[in-house]
């Protein structure tokens, strides 16, 4: 089993509990939803799933969402494959300062629909940016902004079958 840290160093600063907003805007630059975050990004010992992502959604409106990215390794990327999502993640090696991490997914049950993500974190670790760019068909329909602040690198005291639902 590859070493994730050793060979992503760059995600494995991103190891922990992040809180943030997600704000959504059409192609014409219009917000059409708002949400907040909590984000856990572990790596495992678990050979088959050496890095695990849970998502968790909350709406002003009481709405909750919570999502789960368990993901396998594969020449140098992260792969993401579930029930929403195929795809990747990869370090930028031409990113001289190290912050940098690229996305590509497709979401599965909506033919043509294509997403690229850019992720920043900071050089202090604390804060991350991420930029969403949804494609249908070729065409830019959305874009989502993420602002995020780190919590807590223990991860692990978080409990529960991979931490879906429980209250954190």
């Amino acid at each position: 089993m590859p070493n994730m840290q050793l060979h992503m160093p760059i995600l494995a600063r991103h190891e922990g509990i992040w809180d943030g907003v997600y704000r959504y805007y059409d192609a014409n630059g219009n917000k059409i939803d708002e949400h907040k975050s909590r984000l856990i990004c572990r790596f495992t010992d678990d050979e088959a799933v050496p890095y695990h992502q849970t998502n968790h959604y909350s709406w002003d409106d009481g709405k909750v969402e919570v999502r789960d990215f368990p993901t396998r390794y594969e020449f140098g990327r992260v792969i993401f494959d579930n029930e929403l999502i195929y795809g990747w993640a990869a370090e930028v090696p031409l990113d001289d300062y190290h912050r940098s991490v690229m996305l590509y997914w497709k979401r599965k049950g909506e033919e043509g629909m294509e997403l690229y993500e850019m992720i920043q974190i900071s050089d202090c670790g604390q804060m991350r940016n991420r930029v969403w760019h949804w494609y249908k068909n070729g065409v830019l329909v959305q874009r989502t902004l993420i602002d995020e602040k780190f919590v807590s690198k223990d991860w692990q005291k978080v409990t529960g079958h991979s931490f879906n639902g429980e209250a954190i």
